[in-house]
């Protein structure tokens, strides 16, 4: 059954824009892309990088939006309807199933690392300072042996995101956007500023943007590749779900252009920043997955004005990572409210401690979890492996198949309205281009075990 309420549109074009912005942006521009880049070697990967969030992302991100809009509703309520209209099989509905249970299986383990980021940021504002490498690590993993302080802070986080949800589409999930984007990037432009004038920018600006062909692998082309796609947020039904509350007179092409110009924006500038003050301190680019937690850290410790350039940093993190788990939610307490007529508070906090509870076992599996591992992962390794390498890619193909080969070429050009020309460019790249880049990148993910 259906509630019957009447379907809410976001106040504006730029609200649509700014609130996708939010999901797209998140750990992954800030956390995953520097440390990608530094460790995949600089501007080969950047480059890559670049081209395919053109020929990949965009045209995906496209596709999204539109299901989205034609379908009106939760992604599986969006993708059943638009299947029936082109005389499909229902079985599509499965597609949208899997980008809501994927969304909240990364949400389970999402809240988790942005509870580490709530913990840092705590210890920077209280100017708390780890001034050597083995301190550094001492910190991190003392954090990860603390059952409590991990469910704690995964805790704090959750409420938030859902806190936001449960207040509805304009009044919760728009207008905590329409806060937090604008205050990202301020901080953003601050932090790369700064870098600027106590960092090193010109090492920064060499190691990203100048180009060295023999960087250049195969290895190095699937990582960025796979990373356009998950940048995005493609491929977990979010995109779709936004897209469903976009009025029917927004340009989809327009709105996708400026959605994907941001979120490469903002990796690019984090990037700028994080490195500038890394090389400036004598320390690693190739630090992985740590440069946020270990590296930067000790730069913040022996800067000036590390106190609040540490505490802006990690408020900057926070805000992408609350925007992306916000999305993350929607989907499903979309369809709750859709489908079964659940008031949208009950539907969001139910969703929560949903996620709460595999959260909950994600933390112990740092610590007194760690023993009980399948195939040698533990459970936020198990939880990460089944998403981003199968779901969410899964999901993108099944997208791109959809809207490239499924929609007929009428319906998908009556929602898109693109001038014939840009029109069949846009699907012959879906068509082709994009659906062989993501082949490519779920089979190396698949077999690749490094990020």
């Amino acid at each position: 059954m259906s509630s019957g309420a009447p379907r809410s549109t976001w106040s504006s074009r730029w609200a649509f824009i700014l609130v996708t912005i939010g999901s797209a942006v998140g750990l992954g521009n800030i956390w995953r892309f520097p440390y990608m880049t530094g460790a995949q070697g600089g501007s080969a990967f950047v480059l890559v990088y670049l081209l395919c969030v053109a020929l990949v992302g965009l045209p995906l991100l496209m596709a999204e939006i539109l299901i989205g809009r034609r379908g009106r509703g939760n992604p599986v309520s969006a993708m059943l309807k638009v299947a029936e209209e082109n005389g499909a099989s229902s079985w599509w509905g499965v597609l949208g199933w899997g980008g809501v249970l994927g969304a909240l299986l990364i949400l389970a383990y999402y809240s988790v690392v942005a509870g580490w980021i709530v913990e840092y940021m705590y210890q920077a504002i209280a100017g708390v300072k780890i001034l050597t490498p083995e301190a550094a690590a001492q910190e991190f993993a003392g954090l990860m042996a603390d059952p409590l302080r991990l469910i704690f802070w995964h805790t704090v986080f959750l409420a938030l995101t859902v806190g936001v949800v449960a207040r509805g589409v304009i009044s919760g999930i728009e207008r905590a956007s329409l806060l937090m984007m604008p205050a990202l990037f301020a901080i953003l432009l601050f932090l790369v500023l700064w870098g600027g004038m106590v960092g090193n920018m010109r090492a920064a600006w060499h190691f990203m943007f100048d180009f060295k062909p023999e960087l250049l692998t195969g290895q190095v082309v699937l990582s960025a590749m796979g990373h356009a796609f998950f940048s995005l947020s493609l491929g977990m039904g979010v995109i779709m779900a936004y897209g469903s509350y976009l009025d029917k007179h927004s340009s989809i092409a327009h709105n996708s252009f400026w959605i994907a110009l941001a979120d490469t924006l903002v990796g690019l500038l984090a990037g700028l920043a994080i490195f500038s003050l890394t090389f400036a301190h004598g320390l690693e680019a190739s630090s992985g997955p740590g440069l946020v937690f270990h590296t930067l850290p000790l730069v913040f410790a022996h800067m000036p004005g590390g106190r609040v350039v540490g505490s802006l940093f990690f408020l900057l993190v926070l805000f992408a990572a609350w925007t992306s788990a916000i999305s993350l939610a929607e989907p499903f307490v979309a369809w709750v409210t859709e489908r079964l007529g659940v008031h949208r508070a009950v539907a969001a906090w139910g969703t929560g401690f949903a996620v709460w509870l595999p959260g909950v076992a994600v933390c112990l599996s740092f610590n007194d979890w760690s023993g009980w591992k399948l195939f040698g992962l533990n459970l936020f390794d198990q939880l990460d492996y089944l998403t981003s390498r199968i779901l969410m890619p899964l999901s993108g193909l099944a997208v791109a198949l959809f809207a490239g080969w499924i929609m007929s070429r009428e319906n998908a050009q009556d929602e898109i309205r693109l001038p014939a020309a840009q029109f069949q460019l846009w699907r012959q790249v879906l068509r082709y281009v994009t659906i062989l880049a993501i082949v490519l990148v779920f089979v190396y993910r698949l077999m690749n075990p490094d990020p």
